[in-house]
């Protein structure tokens, strides 16, 4: 099965102590999403780097529920350190400007034109982008992974139903080790 790793918002707005979504559980994921990007650049598994810009001066949908965030070029919309795409023909980039890779983006074409089957999801929010993203990709038709390790969340309650739902009904949650077995 043709994998792809979805590398989910690692980036300083979050990441970093003064990012401005900063939360304290957030760096947990650095380890984990670390060793899932070097299995997979060791396989030669295709990454994808999701970022979540917005365009400075313009309305943005996402306002009327959250503040102005994540401006491009700014230093919360960059990648924290170690993270996007390195110069590896094997790494792209996503843009969104909602919560999911797939909603309005080319990423489901992309996959399809790889012959990408299964998606292995790590990154920031659990409830939020991760989710999303995890419901987009079963809606295009791809097997869900996402690793229990490499996700977490500011609202504990809100990760756990998140990745019940996604266990349940969109795909697998599975073990860093299962993740790193699938990407090498």
């Amino acid at each position: 099965m043709t994998n792809a790793l979805l590398v989910i918002d690692m980036q300083n707005a979050f990441l970093h102590p003064d990012g401005e979504n900063y939360y304290p559980a957030a760096p947990d994921v650095i380890a984990p999403c670390r060793a899932l990007l070097a299995a997979a650049r060791e396989g030669g598994t295709i990454v994808v780097h999701v970022g979540d810009i917005h365009r400075a001066g313009f309305k943005d949908f996402e306002q009327k529920r959250l503040p102005q965030h994540s401006i491009a070029g700014g230093f919360n919309a960059t990648y924290f350190d170690g993270f996007g795409p390195q110069g590896n023909s094997r790494e792209i980039e996503i843009v969104k400007r909602r919560f999911s890779a797939f909603f309005a983006t080319d990423l489901a074409l992309f996959l399809r034109e790889q012959d990408v089957e299964r998606v292995i999801i790590c990154g920031v929010k659990t409830n939020v982008c991760v989710r999303a993203t995890s419901q987009d990709a079963f809606a295009h038709g791809f097997e869900v992974q996402v690793v229990r390790d490499a996700v977490n969340t500011n609202r504990d309650h809100l990760g756990a139903a998140a990745l019940e739902d996604i266990d349940r009904y969109l795909g697998r949650v599975v073990s860093l080790d299962d993740a790193l077995k699938a990407l090498t």
